[in-house]
């Protein structure tokens, strides 16, 4: 470059500096002017140079002299160049070219910053990752803008990779702007005190800023103090930013710890710290880790009156958080409001803020240079001392760690051929000295040294003592006699040995030391190791030198929902024990989201953990689950559901009444907002107290609800919002038809408004007002039931791709740090893609890659990961399947149904934030290649449910909803349960089975008496009247069975005892018995002719009072008995195989017995005592119908209550099942009190006239069937007919006659 050219270029970089450093850091100037331009030579320096044309000083981007760029002698990572600004510079961006004219470049390099020279700092970008990339040419440059700009006054540059063909080659430029700022040095003894001279008005906001740097663990920053002696403290603990909040004279020194932020904040670089005071809560901000916390209600309106920094000058009495420890540092930038505090101290005008003790400002930088072991191979040797002759050896350090484990400090004993080692275990300090391979010595002290905290470490050894001591005087102290003869020719190796096979001087048993070390001292004497640095001291490998590089990982912690997070020194761990939550870092729940979800996993009524938003930020909360066979209801209590008395009073004019819920306010919001019904009780019984007034008075009592602190609401129970009604009132038949409410009638007897609230807008009911109860002879009572809601529209949210050209598009999904997709899926189709969200490098993506695989892939820039799960069963069998995906900043992980997952952990040191731009394309690719086929369902992104059905609806080629769930749920319908589909889910027919519940799980159980009996008829005689000149024969169903299926369970201590009976109209019967023997007899008498035929089981003792069970099946004459889980026995009919015109079957005590022998006759008439559960004949259910239906063809006589004796587990009452119902129905009125139904006269008159009538017709037909009866022989065909069973499990009746079909459609629930 021509002479005048140079100096033209100097001249107007110095015109762009002084304009520069003219305008302050809060202007809005563009901070990115070259920086490295005109500096001087001597603010260049290099770990070496190859040639003096190759040195520091012509490493100027676009510069050609000298060699044209920097070249180091060796090409290694140990080199650095180095650049002084001069000051303390803002800086914002780095660029980089190769050397000119050559083929040396650099492809990678790191950052390190200063303000002294020393103790630098890495750059990271996005907190994790270190490298930036460098060059691909010699010629380009490259320049990288810093996320956030650094305040430096030096850089280095250390490379990573270079041109393989090549050297290391370099020229670079610096952007950024001047920075200036107010600095105070505090020497641990000093403080700044600002008095605010008046008192100021209150505002909603105050804020505090500032920024710190200190060498020192503990000391208090500020001290805040205000009215009524409550005051704000905030202060360094170990390396951590706490604030604390006192009240009045403290008599100890501990205070209500507000929040703890930060860590390692020690570390002598500058951390910036941000309080801010809003009306309801604190933000507190170190660097860019702000935490939140709500203050105390008499903080919300307190004013400042004094402001302490650097100490605790307290006027009033109360005693500092941290006694003696005042900050001992450095503080730049203190601002209060619109207040330069610091500034005010130097100018000291009308003395707001006075000096106590010595402050200066200008900040001390004391020099402690540090030496940090990145990895497996780090080790510094040094070499022995002659003054070791002497016999008193001396070894002290300081070093810092997250690691339990590893080597501190190891060297020989040639003279007594040992080894010493001194070393971690288990956060321990121990100390081990080995001679001719024994252990000879042991020693330990310390404990808890993994904590990340400076811990100073000395040994010490005279000719008849040897001591290690942790932490002086804080620490332990442990001691032996046995001396360490040392000599000059002894090596001393910290952290680690070489690798070298041929190092005989080093044996490292245990793990390496990963940490850092600092103030490494022999015999008193600090060791140079920036020495070791230029190699004219000792040895060292993988070492970074004047730097501490320690990382906390866990802080800010990656750790979700409260999991707690340990650390090493390359990784971190979370512990989700207790948390509610799973995966590397605790961010999918583990709970179910709904009831209904519960439900569709097989789950019975019970209480459920709920995790209505799943991995988002709403904890889980228990809640009661009624699950019923075509619903499940979550039920949230609150504080008072029960009826509730009101009794009049002339000194209170209203009654108020607050509820308080199970559930906090945002589950509440969620679960109603999700729900697709929601419905909660309100009830008022009245007498002589009006409720609503008439429409156009003022209303007597009011509710409030909705949702946050709700809204008052004029309608009641059963009525619309807004129509000031209550339920008579809409269906128009009230009391009193002047009024729109029951209890408005003002009625000197009792009646009530009961309905359901089921406006999801207006719910919960928060609280409740009464207002005509004082006046005499006012009764009331109030009732607010549990909050119930059932369907979930997240959980059937599906839409049905027809085409692999369509999918659906939604906004970009963001997951920066954590991603977790989960879905259902079913598919003929062997391929597909489910998801796919592209950015401009990164992506996710999850696919069906074949019939038996599914592949979870994304890019966060270290290049394309896959997880992949492959199933032994194929997924394309057009069933319900689940797949959960979650990435994260620790791995990747990837589910589908039960099967193993797979994960893929994420690189230490790489990117962590997944950066996505497009639409986010379900069902498909934007390429409209491998597009799915068939049904996704209940799609979440971070516990988000996206709305398929929605934009299903405006899309071609998709359709909202899938139906067919049976073939996925239909196994959990028990107990010849049937799978009935619904358009949104399905649900269990429990007509054909002898159970009920959910899942027809639930054993119908009832407690006999010896007067119990139950009577359930199969079939009446046809009436006289219809046909009187028919046949004898005509009267009755000729209804043959050629085999039963019969199953029950009971538990009984009498003997004998009748089971079940079944009687025909030809005096032909079943009986199932206990006989004297404890045994199971089968009698059937299938032949008036013949005797009967007695089948007995070898099972004994089975009137013990335990649960027994017992399966019967026939086929024509071949009959199989098995009891509870013995050997099932068989039989042979010689009699007959034919069971004609079945009449009745009867359960207890038979009423008419003329047909049976005496013996079984007095049996029968004894009744049974005991347990029956489960009855089913064939398709009959007789038990059932009797408890469940009594509008079923049975016959009920004496005491009959259901109960839980049938169960095998023990009765759980939180797994009940619950039926809703109201107390009473609207408009209904009673003499009583309000707590048991009411009940209308005339009502029960009519009840009692249809019962009798209904007996006198049963018994006429009853005798009149006896006395026409006549033998089979003359009416049964004789012609014997082959059955043939069916695929099922069920016996069929025969084809002559079916007895499905006297029976209606309500009662199929009993018949097939």
């Amino acid at each position: 470059m021509p002479l005048g050219t140079k100096g033209l270029a100097g001249i107007t970089a110095l015109i762009a500096w002084l304009l520069l450093g003219s305008c302050g850091t809060g202007g809005e100037e563009v901070c990115d002017s070259p920086l490295v331009t005109n500096l001087p030579q001597s603010s260049f320096r290099s770990s070496s140079q190859l040639t003096s044309s190759h040195g520091p000083v012509f490493a100027k981007v676009n510069r050609r002299e000298g060699a044209g760029g920097w070249s180091p002698l060796v090409s290694d990572r140990y080199q650095w160049l180095e650049v002084d600004l001069g000051r303390r510079t803002q800086i914002t961006a780095v660029a980089t070219q190769g050397r000119y004219g050559s083929s040396d470049w650099l492809t990678a390099y790191l950052l390190m910053f200063s303000d002294t020279g020393h103790n630098w700092r890495q750059h990271r970008q996005e907190d994790s990752l270190g490298a930036f990339p460098g060059n691909s040419n010699a010629d380009t440059v490259v320049q990288y803008k810093l996320e956030q700009p650094v305040i430096a006054r030096f850089l280095r540059l250390l490379p990573l990779d270079w041109n393989p063909t090549g050297r290391i080659g370099l020229r670079l430029e610096i952007y950024g702007c001047r920075y200036t700022s107010d600095v105070a040095n505090f020497d641990g003894s000093s403080s700044l005190v600002y008095r605010l001279s008046a008192r100021p008005s209150w505002t909603t906001m105050e804020l505090i800023s500032l920024k710190f740097k200190t060498l020192k663990n503990s000391g208090t920053l500020l001290h805040a103090e205000g009215q009524r002696d409550h005051s704000l403290t905030l202060l360094l603990e170990k390396g951590r930013l706490l604030l604390y909040h006192q009240q009045g004279v403290s008599s100890s020194f501990s205070g209500q710890l507000l929040v703890s932020v930060g860590s390692l904040l020690d570390d002598q670089h500058w951390h910036h710290v941000k309080l801010e005071r809003l009306s309801t809560h604190l933000n507190l901000t170190v660097d860019k880790n702000t935490h939140q916390v709500h203050i105390p209600a008499e903080l919300s309106h307190w004013d400042i009156h004094q402001l302490s920094v650097g100490a605790v000058q307290s006027h009033g009495l109360q005693k500092p958080i941290l006694s003696n420890r005042n900050f001992h540092g450095c503080l730049e930038n203190l601002v209060y409001n619109d207040l330069n505090l610091i500034d005010l101290a130097k100018k000291n005008k009308n003395n707001q803020v006075s000096e106590v003790g010595n402050v200066t400002f200008s900040c001390a930088e004391p020099v402690s240079v540090a030496v940090t072991f990145t990895d497996s191979q780090s080790f510094l040797q040094l070499p022995g001392l002659t003054s070791w002759s002497s016999g008193l050896v001396s070894v002290a350090l300081q070093f810092r760690t997250w690691n339990k484990a590893g080597l501190l400090l190891t060297f020989d004993l040639p003279q007594q051929e040992g080894t010493v080692w001194l070393y971690l275990s288990e956060a321990r300090l121990r100390l081990q000295i080995n001679k001719t391979g024994r252990a000879q010595l042991e020693l330990s002290a310390g404990s808890g040294l993994n904590d990340g905290q400076w811990h100073s470490v000395e040994l010490t050894s005279r000719q008849d003592h040897l001591s290690i001591t942790v932490d002086k005087d804080e620490g332990a102290t442990a001691h032996t006699s046995i001396p360490l003869p040392l000599t000059t020719d002894s090596q001393l190796f910290f952290g680690g040995c070489p690798v070298q096979e041929s190092s005989q001087d080093c044996r490292n048993p245990f793990r390496v030391f990963q940490g850092c070390m600092r103030l490494l001292n022999l015999d008193s004497q600090p060791v140079d190791l920036i020495k070791v640095q230029q190699r004219l001291l000792g040895n060292y490998t993988h070492l970074q030198i004047d730097m501490c590089g320690i990382i906390d990982r866990c802080s800010p912690s990656h750790c979700e929902h409260g999991g707690r997070c340990t650390q090493s020194w390359t990784t971190f761990h979370c512990n989700c024990s207790n948390s509610g939550y799973r995966g590397a870092t605790c961010h999918s729940s583990t709970y179910e989201q709904s009831c209904e979800a519960y439900k569709h996993k097989g789950n019975t009524s019970g209480y459920y953990y709920i995790d209505v938003d799943g991995s988002g930020p709403i904890k889980p909360q228990l809640i009661y689950c009624n699950m019923t066979e075509d619903k499940a209801w979550m039920v949230i209590q609150h504080n008072n559901t029960e009826l509730t008395t009101v009794h009049s009073s002339p000194e209170t004019n209203q009654l108020s009444a607050y509820f308080d819920y199970a559930s906090e306010e945002e589950q509440l919001a969620a679960i109603i907002t999700q729900s697709e019904h929601c419905e909660q009780e309100l009830s008022y019984h009245c007498r002589k107290s009006r409720l609503l007034n008439t429409p156009d008075g003022a209303a007597f009592s009011w509710w409030v609800g909705g949702p946050g602190p709700g809204q008052v609401q004029s309608h009641w129970g059963g009525a619309l919002p807004g129509s000031r009604q209550c339920a008579c009132g809409l269906h128009n038949n009230c009391l009193d038809s002047n009024h729109y409410c029951n209890c408005d009638a003002d009625f000197d007897q009792w009646a009530n408004d009961s309905g359901l609230l089921t406006h999801k807008e207006t719910l919960p009911v928060r609280s409740l007002v009464l207002g005509d109860i004082q006046r005499p002879g006012s009764e009331a009572a109030y009732r607010v039931g549990p909050l119930r809601c059932h369907g979930d529209k997240n959980f059937w949210n599906a839409a049905f791709f027809d085409k692999e050209t369509s999918y659906l598009h939604f906004p970009t999904f963001h997951g920066e740090l954590n991603a977790d997709i989960s879905f259902l899926f079913k598919t003929p189709s062997s391929s597909g893609v489910f998801l796919e969200n592209l950015g401009i490098k990164d992506f996710i993506r999850i696919e069906l890659s074949s019939s038996s695989e599914v592949i979870f892939s994304f890019d966060v820039g270290n290049g394309p990961l896959e997880v992949r799960v492959k199933t032994s069963v194929p997924l394309n069998d057009n069933r319900w399947h689940s797949v959960r995906a979650e990435r994260n900043v620790k791995e990747a992980s990837l589910r589908v149904d039960e099967f193993p997952a797979a994960t893929q952990e994420a690189p230490a040191d790489g990117h962590i934030h997944l950066q996505l731009n497009s639409q986010l394309f379900i069902g498909g690719t934007a390429s409209r290649q491998k597009g799915f086929l068939g049904c996704i369902r209940y799609l979440q992104l971070n516990g988000v449910t996206l709305d398929l059905e929605e934009r299903a609806k405006i899309t071609p080629g998709v359709r909202p909803g899938c139906p067919g769930h049976c073939s996925s749920y239909g196994t959990l319908c028990q107990n010849q349960g049937r799978c009935a589909e619904r358009a949104n889910g399905f649900s269990c027919d429990c007509g054909p089975s002898a159970y009920t519940g959910a899942f027809c799980h639930k054993e119908v159980s009832a407690s006999f008496k010896a007067t119990t009996s139950i009577t359930y008829i199969l079939k009446e005689p046809y009436e006289l009247s219809r046909n009187s000149s028919a046949l004898p024969s005509s009267i009755y169903s000729d209804m043959t069975l050629r085999g039963e299926n019969i199953s029950l369970s009971f538990s009984t201590s009498q003997s004998p005892a009748l089971l079940l009976y079944v009687s025909s109209f030809y005096w032909e019967y079943l009986a199932l018995l206990i006989n004297k023997q404890d045994e199971l007899e089968l009698r059937y008498k299938l032949h008036s002719g013949r005797d009967v035929e007695l089948l007995g089981s070898r099972v004994t003792n089975l009137a013990d009072g335990r649960l027994h069970t017992v399966t019967i099946r026939r086929l024509a004459d071949a009959v199989s008995v098995q009891i509870d889980q013995n050997t099932s026995e068989d039989f042979n009919l010689t009699s007959d195989v034919e069971f004609n015109s079945i009449k009745s079957l009867i359960l207890g005590r038979v009423q008419e017995s003329d047909e049976l022998d005496a013996e079984l006759a007095g049996l029968a008439s004894l009744g049974f005592t005991g347990c029956l559960s489960g009855v089913r004949f064939n398709s009959i259910s007789p038990l059932k119908a009797a408890l469940l239906h009594p509008d079923s063809p049975v016959i009920v006589t004496g005491p009959l209550a259901q109960s839980s004796c049938g169960s095998t587990s023990p009765a759980n009452p939180y797994t009940a099942e619950t039926t809703h119902s109201l107390s009473d129905q609207p408009g209904s009125v009673d003499l009583g009190q309000p707590l048991v139904n009411a009940i209308r006269n005339d009502s029960a008159l009519i009840g009692g006239v249809i019962a009798v009538v209904i007996f006198v017709t049963v018994s006429a037909l009853a005798i009149m069937a006896r006395f026409m009866c006549s033998r089979k022989e003359t009416y049964r065909n004789q012609e014997v007919k082959t059955a043939q069973p069916e695929d099922g499990h069920e016996f069929p009746f025969s084809s002559q006659a079916d007895c499905q079909s006297a029976l209606s459609e309500n009662q199929k629930e009993y018949f097939i």
